[in-house]
């Protein structure tokens, strides 16, 4: 069995920067063993794997009502399957407009965390606007504020969490130098910790760290600017605001808080196209 397999780096305008992903698109869903397999080869932060379910094939056209092309979206990391992620799904985005539907300006992915539509043309690095849930963070009580700074090594002006952990830590530099116990925040009963801070040149930078899942540090992660945006929109007083994510590689985001959503603007930078050969045991 061959299946197609895309590289792209997200939040990135030039390869080598960004978030990586692997983009493996399917006629039909593999038993979930061979896709974490995959994952694990592909030894990525995220791999995505979509099938198209809007009745048309790939190669073509949009299909749908509003002319979105639609697939049903799921996100793996080396180890465990997620519930929502970011920068995959801005790569699958980017996929689709450049390899499976060309032309299509409406990606509507259908996932564990609802409908995801992402608009914008992402084929020779235009700008991608993914529509994603607002999950506002809601300050941690004491014993849980605790163990987060214990993980840290350092006390934040503040602890939160929604789905994950947000440590507000002074300035850049304080986001910059952090170093933490990854054994201790992979025990935490958060899906990762955030660390952010006020931007020298953004509103905001931050790091993400999500040992539990396989990833020691992510280096640009959408599904954490879910969380961000809220609490920066409420702590600055703006709806628009600009982001960057401090890890090696280094990601930009723009973001708008809109209600209970928020749009993740960025763009994407193709890096591979090849095949994954599988036995037919495999499917």
């Amino acid at each position: 069995m061959r299946l197609p397999l895309y590289q792209l780096d997200a939040f990135a305008d030039r390869p080598f920067t960004g978030n990586p992903a692997a983009v493996v698109p399917l006629a039909r869903w593999l038993p979930d063993a061979t896709l974490q397999a995959i994952a694990l080869e592909n030894n990525l932060a995220e791999t995505a794997f979509l099938v198209r379910r809007d009745g048309g094939a790939d190669g073509g056209a949009a299909g749908g009502a509003d002319g979105a092309v639609e697939y049903d979206l799921r996100w793996f990391t080396p180890a465990i399957e997620v519930d929502l992620c970011g920068h995959a799904t801005l790569a699958s985005a980017a996929a689709v407009q450049r390899w499976l539907a060309p032309g299509a300006a409406t990606v509507r992915f259908h996932t564990r965390s609802g409908a995801l539509t992402v608009t914008g043309d992402g084929r020779d690095g235009g700008l991608l606007t993914m529509d994603f849930p607002a999950l506002p963070p809601k300050p941690l009580d004491a014993a849980a504020a605790t163990a987060v700074a214990e993980a840290l090594g350092q006390q934040p002006e503040a602890v939160l969490a929604a789905d994950k952990a947000l440590a507000v830590l002074a300035d850049e530099a304080s986001v910059l130098a952090a170093r933490p116990d990854l054994r201790r925040l992979a025990a935490l009963p958060h899906d990762g910790l955030i660390v952010s801070a006020p931007g020298r040149n953004h509103d905001f930078v931050s790091r993400f760290f999500a040992p539990h899942a396989g990833i020691d540090e992510d280096p640009v992660t959408g599904s954490a600017h879910c969380v961000l945006a809220p609490y920066w929109a409420g702590r600055l007083g703006k709806t628009a605001l600009s982001a960057r994510q401090v890890s090696a590689r280094g990601g930009e985001l723009a973001l708008e808080l809109k209600g209970a959503r928020v749009a993740i603007s960025g763009r994407v930078a193709p890096y591979l196209e090849g095949v994954i050969e599988l036995p037919v045991t495999a499917a």
